[in-house]
């Protein structure tokens, strides 16, 4: 690339960084790409650096050495993310979303791509200090959601199926009872998907009693896996705490009320903002 001025380079890298969340990126990359000195480029991120961390975009991590370099963290912060959220918030707060069993009609906000990035951006930023390796779902409104969560980690996704496909091989099938109807339902994971002993992120759109998502922690063992953590868009507050099947989970957003007779439903800001 030829050499820029200080002001178009300073605009190139950070759409570099932005695009490589969590990938260690080492001085050299930037001199070279830039044809500027280390000392130039260090500048530089030093500018980026305040400037994201003023507007709470992110962090960039600065590491010494040999195989130093600089990683950029994506982060959110808390005012921006609950303005979100209240906005997501409203959209839901509608009595033509109630669908039988008290769940809630979200398909169109999730093919939203400018909510699905902020929700995968909070997720990311939640849960950017544990150590993944995955970031798993179940098929199918999770997809959405794991992917721009691992988009922000610089993860993969895993995906767990409802029956077993010819096309993924050989996989790991178990049954769970459905902490809402109380059915026996099945899942399943292409052995070649997840390799043993990884740490897993989960996430799902949206939890009622949390039968599917401890259907995903009981596949897991199977694998040897360890749950890191658990992401949900959406909660329904009208599971008593001791029918939960899930205790430490982040959500972002509260189904408090719906009544089907009465049209009634109201959604606030999830634990995460606790």
């Amino acid at each position: 690339m030829k050499k820029l001025r200080r002001s178009s380079r300073l605009v190139e890298m950070t759409q570099y960084l932005l695009f490589r969340p969590h990938t260690l990126i080492p001085l050299t990359t930037f001199a070279d790409r830039y044809s500027s000195a280390k000392s130039s480029i260090s500048e530089d991120l030093a500018i980026i650096k305040e400037v994201f961390e003023t507007e709470g975009l992110g962090e960039l991590m600065t590491m010494a050495g040999a195989a130093g370099g600089v990683k950029y963290i994506p982060k959110i912060s808390q005012a921006y993310a609950l303005k979100a959220i209240q906005k997501i918030c409203l959209q839901l707060d509608q009595p033509e979303r109630i669908l039988p069993g008290g769940y809630l009609y979200m398909s169109d906000i999730l093919g939203l791509p400018v909510v699905v990035n902020e929700i995968g951006k909070m997720f990311a930023a939640a849960f950017s200090a544990r150590d993944l390796d995955v970031v798993m779902t179940v098929e199918t409104k999770g997809i959405p959601l794991a992917y721009a969560t691992a988009q922000y980690l610089n993860l993969p996704v895993v995906i767990v199926r409802r029956d077993n496909r010819v096309t993924e091989g050989s996989a790991v099938s178990i049954n769970y009872v459905s902490g809402s109807t109380k059915r026996i339902q099945t899942m399943s994971l292409a052995r070649r998907a997840l390799k043993e002993q990884s740490r897993v992120l989960i996430i799902d759109d949206f939890m009622r009693a949390g039968g599917t998502i401890r259907g995903m922690m009981d596949l897991l063992q199977e694998f040897r896996a360890t749950v890191k953590g658990v992401g949900v868009f959406v909660e329904s507050g009208e599971v008593d705490n001791e029918e939960h099947l899930v205790e430490d989970y982040i959500s972002l957003a509260k189904l408090t009320d719906v009544d089907a007779k009465t049209r009634k439903i109201a959604v606030q800001p999830g634990n995460y903002f606790i």
